[in-house]
């Protein structure tokens, strides 16, 4: 870190080099007003200016210079700072001391703007870049603006910044006002995108281009650029899963970056799979008025170390990486695999300090783009989005009402997983629940039998004799607990089911995907699965972020594009926002807490994919109609709020704790835990695993290092410490300002030895997940339930009961319904009457189709069900016919043609009638057709099976002069 940092989150302004460091102490009694001036000049300097005063004033000292007392002309007093870019006055600077509410002074730095003396030199007039600042808090106004609004900055811009601004506001504001006159959209091209500043380029943006975007995304591009060229600082987009959020985000970044002058954009993910997932989508991009890739028209960036690509227009990154570049930290490449959401709480009350870093400053980035915004990364980090002097845009499928509250209520877009359904972006779901007795109520293990003890972290056995009943309830399962035949009997149950309730009809098991509890517990579901299955090792695939040999991204390509794996379970690496589309069922073995959460991982089944790439992967499926959510441990049940958070007990993990420590957290809360923790684990452990912490952590015990995070939160030992450093006797109290000084480094000095030595917190972390599990080779599970839940059966009959009211109030409008109603011969009716009949129920509001409906009748009663609705057409008469309950069963349209033409053979023998076994393969080709086409017309002969085997004359030739006749029975007897 360079001379002058400047830190809002810790409240202290400091140079950071050693001579301010020995001055502190003085730095506290200076007056509020020295105070500002100070906190002033050194983030001034920070941002590359040089501070004067005007007596010593030297315009040549730099490129930037900051002249404090500048005179102003007449009836403007003097301006607190005057700024100069190469010689000519730029900006202004109102200084108040520190706890001014600085909206009101905007007028007397705007009289700043206006006053500057006769003959100095200047950019432009009246002065464009006006601040007010305490020190601590600092707002800038922007007087190119089309409406100059002033926002707050986290500190002041670069001069070289405000130079470039300064030019391209000249130029936009002439090319606006031409585009205006001559009254069409202002366009730039590739070449001239600098041409303008942001804010006025937003005005004049040209139409949105709609093709290749869905309905929804239209309007959430069109939404967006209204709620920027307002001028609204923050942006929440909510679309659902599966909906297409990255392709609608660059959509908008494209646009931006083109038509409206946007220099750079920040693209921000919270785990570094996603990141390259997006960096993927970004290469694929078509632009949809220019044709080519994204890529070959701007630079994109995902970051791998700590440096931006000066000409990079787009840069993919995580929080973490960006907050440890803030910070001039490096960062290992595993804290980006996972993500920061699992590692950080809510328990945190402080977002973490972010210091000024003049390398990044605050206008690196014109826009930041942030997804999965409802995580907690902002309750936490906050200050790496409010760095940045940006337009902030939320991407989210499930916000929280704290989501809402960061970005002011600016919900510019809301579409729901019901409105995709609707629109057939999303496909919709059921939910079959499979209840255990031990996964409801535990067990208990007589005492005299043989167990296993299971180290957790190596999974090694060894045998013990239980001396006393050892019982356990189901929270302790795959915790301290294993019950083998509990989990055995949730697959088997899984497997017994699937064919025949879960999709019936089917043989390939559907693409699956199941949450467990930890990895251990995943180990367990794999070895589990792949027994029950009979199947090998390429059949079920963990991944994890424990996975090794290949990596985690190929093996989730595997799962998206090839046969196998056909089931995969993971713990929360694929929870959200990785992108399966083949997934048909998603099966939750472990407990949500967070609403949110377990929307985002149901969500990993909605996505829908088109036929052809679906029957690649599951080839006996026709096409993606639904999903089915598997709850083995009453997820679907359980009451959850609204809070993200991911943590599965009301406390935070101990894992979690350290991490939150490591990017920096001394919330005195998180301290006072973790001492807890380690003071507990410190007592469990035993002297050779004591000795060798204390080794890897240099001398210092676990129990000493628990002390000292305890002492650090205590006030009394933060007042001592405070008199200490200011050279205070007992008898004197410190200032607020001195102990909050104090605080700050004893917490930071607590910290130290957890926060500075990754691999001591490896090897605790170790140790705790080395304790061992009871594994229960003796309770026997068994089934209590297993089925559509109440939900799903509700929601089938709601299904039902519409369609049904439809038909009956349609029945005489609607051609198909009328012969489907009457059955009169002479009103034969065709594939085009059931063509307009599908597209009648499948419009919105109902948005019903074959499969949606048949599926909703084998929900309700599967023993008057048969087969599925596939995506045969006629099948709509076979449920039109059951609905109106003019069949008992209802079974696929195929199947019933073929039932009545068996039944016609049978009767044609009874009279004496004989066919050759060409005439009878003739015969059942023609069956064939009517059951996929209704009726067979003389024109059908010349398409295949038929013209194959020669067509129109061949049948002629077979069946002479009774083929009219034939055709004209069959037509009658087939379809009654």
């Amino acid at each position: 870190m360079t001379n002058g940092s400047f830190s809002r989150g810790s409240e202290s302004c400091d140079t950071m080099g050693t001579q301010e460091v020995s001055r502190r102490s003085e730095w506290f009694m200076l007056k509020p007003e020295e105070l500002a001036r100070q906190g002033i000049d050194s983030a001034l300097i920070a941002a590359g200016w040089v501070v004067q005063d005007a007596p010593a004033m030297n315009l040549y000292a730099g490129n930037g210079v900051a002249v404090r007392e500048y005179p102003m002309s007449r009836g403007h007093g003097f301006a607190d700072y005057l700024l100069f870019v190469d010689q000519r006055a730029i900006g202004a600077i109102e200084a108040k001391k520190r706890g001014t509410t600085l909206t009101g002074v905007e007028v007397q730095s705007g009289k700043y703007g206006e006053g500057l003396p006769a003959g100095v030199p200047a950019h432009h007039k009246p002065l464009p870049f006006l601040y007010e600042s305490t020190g601590l808090e600092t707002r800038f106004t922007n007087q190119l603006d089309p409406e100059p609004r002033s926002r707050s900055v986290f500190s002041f811009h670069r001069p070289e910044t405000l130079a470039r601004w300064v030019n391209r506001g000249k130029t936009g504001s002439a090319v606006l006002k031409q585009a205006a006159e001559e009254s069409v959209p202002y366009t730039v091209d590739g070449s001239s995108s600098h041409r303008t500043l942001l804010r006025q380029g937003l005005q004049a943006m040209p139409p949105v281009v709609e093709t290749g975007l869905w309905p929804a995304q239209i309007r959430a591009v069109r939404s967006l650029e209204e709620s920027l060229k307002r001028d609204q600082p923050r942006s929440l987009v909510q679309m659902a899963t599966g909906s297409g959020k990255t392709f609608t985000a660059i959509t908008s970044i494209y646009r931006l970056i083109k038509y409206a002058g946007a220099e750079r954009v920040v693209f921000l993910v919270d785990r570094a799979n996603l990141g390259r997932q997006t960096l993927k989508e970004f290469q694929n991009y078509t632009t949809p008025d220019d044709g080519r890739k994204f890529t070959e028209l701007y630079n994109v960036q995902l970051l791998q170390s700590n440096k931006i690509d000066p000409v990079a227009r787009v840069v993919i990154t995580t929080i973490q990486r960006l907050f440890s570049m803030l910070r001039g930290e490096e960062l290992a490449p595993e804290d980006e695999e996972g993500s920061q959401f699992d590692t950080a709480s809510q328990a945190a009350s402080e977002p973490l300090p972010v210091p000024y870093n003049p390398y990044i400053p605050i206008e690196t980035f014109d826009v930041i783009f942030t997804d999965e915004c409802h995580r907690s990364i902002y309750n936490l980090w906050r200050q790496v989005l409010e760095y940045f002097d940006a337009y902030l845009i939320g991407l989210t499928a499930t916000p929280s009402k704290q989501t809402f509250g960061f970005f002011n209520q600016n919900l510019v877009m809301e579409y729901n997983h019901q409105q995709a359904v609707i629109d057939r972006v999303n496909v919709d779901y059921d939910i079959y629940r499979i209840r255990t007795k031990i996964s409801e109520g535990g067990s208990t293990v007589e005492s005299g039998v043989h167990i296993d003890k299971r180290d957790r972290l190596t999974r090694t056995k060894r045998w013990e004799l239980l001396e006393e009943e050892f019982s356990y309830d189901p929270n302790a399962l795959d915790r301290t607990v294993v019950s083998m035949g509990q989990i055995r009997t949730i697959i088997r149950e899984f497997r017994d089911k699937l064919f025949t309730e879960i999709f019936p009809g089917r043989n390939t098991v559907p693409k699956t995907l199941i949450f467990a509890k930890d990895d251990s517990h995943a180990d367990d579901i794999v070895d589990v699965v792949r027994q029950e299955f009979g199947k090998g090792n390429d059949f079920c695939q963990k991944i994890t972020y424990r996975t090794t040999g290949k990596k985690p991204e190929d093996l989730l390509q595997e799962f998206r594009t090839t046969f196998n794996p056909r089931i995969v379970v993971t713990v929360d690496m694929i929870a959200t926002g990785t992108d399966i589309k083949p997934v048909e069922i998603v099966m939750f073995m472990r407990a949500v807490k967070s609403r949110n959460f377990f929307e985002q991982m149901k969500g990993r089944g909605v996505r829908v994919m088109n036929d052809t790439d679906f029957q690649q992967v599951t080839p006996d499926a026709k096409s993606k109609t639904h999903f089915v959510l598997i709850d083995c441990v009453g997820v679907t049940e359980q009451t959850m709020t609204d809070q993200p958070s991911m943590e599965r007990n009301p406390t935070i993990g101990f894992e979690k704790l350290l991490n939150m420590v490591a990017v920096g957290n001394v919330d005195e809360d998180v301290l006072s835990s973790l001492a807890g923790r380690l003071a507990r684990l410190d007592r469990q452990l035993g002297n050779p695993e004591r000795e060798k912490l204390t080794q890897v952590a240099g001398g210092v015990t676990l129990r000493e290092i628990a002390a000292g995070l305890l002492e650090a939160t205590d006030l009394d030992r933060q007042v001592d410490a405070a008199r200490l450093a200011n050279g205070l006797s007992s008898d004197i109290d410190p200032t607020a300002e001195q102990i909050e000084d104090a605080r700050w480094q004893l917490l930071r000095d607590a910290v130290k030895p957890l926060a500075a030595n990754p691999e001591l917190r490896s090897q605790i972390v170790q140790m705790k997940q080395s304790f061992e599990q009871t594994i229960d080779p003796i309770s026997v599970d068994e089934v209590i339930d297993s089925g559509y839940s109440e939900a799903a059966r509700e929601k089938a009959a709601s299904v039902v009961r519409s369609f049904e009211s439809y038909i009956e109030e349609h029945k005489d409008e609607i051609t198909a319904l009328q012969v489907l109603y009457n059955r009169p011969y002479g009103q034969r009716m065709t594939l085009k009457d059931i063509r307009d009949l599908a597209a009648t129920i499948a419009a919105p509001p109902r948005s019903w189709t074959p499969d949606l409906l048949w599926h909703a009748y084998e929900t309700l009663d599967k023993s008057k069900v048969r087969g599925s609705a596939e995506r045969t057409l006629t099948n709509i008469v076979s449920l039109v016919r059951f609905a109106t309950h003019q069949a008992d069963e209802l079974v696929p349209f195929p199947v019933h043609v073929q039932a009545r033409f068996d039944a016609w053979m049978v009767q044609q023998e009874g009279l004496g009638r004989s066919f050759t076994p060409e005439q009878r393969q003739w015969l059942q080709d023609i069956c064939d057709h009517v059951g996929g086409s209704l009726r067979i017309e003389w024109d059908d002969f010349d398409n295949a099976p038929f013209v194959q085997r020669g067509g129109l004359g061949k049948v002629h030739q077979l069946f002479g002069e009774g083929l009219e006749p034939l055709l004209d029975e069959l037509n009658r007897v087939l379809v009654a």
